[in-house]
């Protein structure tokens, strides 16, 4: 028996992914590539953003149609808004959510594919199972043997009213500190050499447990300790924090041990006072700055990424230019620029999506041209500096290798070496354009040549 498992939508999607793999796996299925050759096929979606949930209807018609010549099961699972689950259950076999993936062999099982027979289930009774440590508590697969994620906290509290996050994760729930570290150290032991701390609000992590568990800071310092015993090499980032949440503690981690990477993405969303109130992010542009120039401070050397919407309901071009003046101030290096678009279930969606698609296409091609400036300015003052890269993989130019520095940029040099994906090694930036740098190893400068 074979599964074929698709995943849409974040690192988090990609995480539960990990784990619904060992899940598949330990049922006796086994992995194809090939979606045809598969009995079980599976999608983990993301309501966030439309277009993905297009492409769950564009792969599920095209499944059912198949089921006309011969026997196979369709579920599908992730971030999944109320609205966007009752269309599923119309069209997929089992619909769940993440955290009664567990409960998938007995509802497999129950459905009737073991035995050949491919009968309709009301999926739409199944109970909803909300306690996701079941889910944690799933040895994953990872996707990589050097690099992986590691969640630490589920769900949103924030209620942002352009976030479907909280009707499709529900509220924040914070994994203990003990499993999360003892994963880590085994990660560690396996030689990973990058592992990526995942939340939709990690820096809130602990909050729910108040006198239970520990902070966020401490759980970094715990991290760090872990590091610096090990004496071993490896970097650990964490995704996304809150601006609401960010305490100056975190960032006092962050450069007090060398594994934690200096390297802080914090969601900016707008620019504009007025608008980040209509998006209740609960701060305003003194408060994001006062985090921003605490990490300067402290971390220097950091990078910043960050995320930003344009054309939310509202947004006039005096609102959009301040976000452009918010990112000429802090220089990110990279931002993650998206045209709004209302989802069922989050708060804007019963607002007037009053921007017109021509001024949000408008808006995005100016930001994002205003954030290339920026980032290639950036990294040409990099070049004649060597930095640790960890080497990913092979680069689309023939003869050449691909990695990431500790802030993560992207860095490309000429090597045939394919031993040395999956580790560090030091590379001289060479040349820069907007959003990569080029370089030349330091190790095997005999073999390598500038391009």
């Amino acid at each position: 028996m074979f599964y074929h498992l698709i995943t849409l939508g974040c690192q988090m999607n990609v995480s539960d992914s990990e784990r619904m793999h060992s899940i598949l796996q330990k049922m006796g299925y086994v992995h194809t590539d090939d979606e045809g050759d598969a009995n079980l096929l599976g999608i983990l979606a993301c309501s966030v953003r439309q277009k993905a949930i297009d492409k769950v209807y564009s792969r599920i018609h095209k499944w059912n149609k198949w089921k006309n010549q011969r026997n196979l099961i369709t579920f599908v699972s992730g971030c999944v808004l109320p609205a966007d689950k009752e269309k599923f259950l119309k069209l997929f076999d089992l619909v769940f959510p993440m955290s009664d993936a567990n409960q998938l062999p007995e509802m497999i099982h129950e459905y009737g594919v073991t035995s050949g027979i491919s009968l309709k289930r009301d999926t739409a009774r199944m109970p909803l199972n909300e306690n996701i440590f079941s889910l944690w508590n799933v040895n994953p697969i990872y996707h990589s043997n050097f690099e992986a994620f590691v969640p630490i906290q589920n769900g949103c509290d924030k209620f942002c009213t352009f976030c479907a996050v909280p009707y499709t994760r529900g509220r924040e729930v914070s994994r203990p500190s003990k499993d999360i570290l003892e994963e880590i150290e085994k990660l560690v032991r396996g030689g990973y050499k990058s592992i990526t701390l995942l939340g939709q609000n990690v820096n809130s992590y602990g909050k729910d447990k108040k006198g239970e568990e520990i902070s966020f800071a401490e759980l970094l310092k715990q991290i760090g300790e872990l590091g610096e015993a090990s004496g071993r090499e490896f970097l650990v980032y964490f995704t996304s924090p809150h601006p609401r949440d960010m305490k100056p503690e975190v960032i006092d981690m962050m450069s007090k041990y060398k594994v934690l990477a200096k390297m802080v993405h914090i969601p900016l969303q707008s620019g504009d006072d007025k608008i980040l109130v209509k998006m209740n992010r609960g701060y305003n542009l003194e408060k994001y700055r006062e985090i921003i120039h605490y990490i300067w401070e402290k971390l220097p050397e950091a990078t910043l990424f960050t995320d930003i919407i344009v054309g939310f309901t509202g947004e006039t071009e005096e609102h959009f230019l301040n976000s452009c003046k918010a990112m000429e101030e802090f220089r990110f290096n990279m931002a993650y620029i998206a045209k709004y678009s209302a989802r069922p279930g989050a708060a804007s969606y019963r607002w007037d999506d009053d921007v017109s698609a021509a001024d949000k296409k408008d808006r995005f091609e100016r930001l994002t041209k205003q954030l290339s400036g920026i980032s290639e300015n950036y990294n040409k003052g990099l070049i004649g500096k060597t930095f640790r890269v960890l080497v990913l993989g092979k680069d689309r130019k023939p003869g050449h290798l691909y990695g990431l520095t500790e802030g993560k940029i992207i860095v490309r040099f000429s090597s045939n070496q394919e031993s040395l994906i999956g580790t560090f090694t030091d590379i001289t930036v060479t040349g820069a354009s907007d959003f990569s740098v080029e370089g030349e190893s330091t190790v095997h400068a005999h073999e390598l040549k500038v391009f």
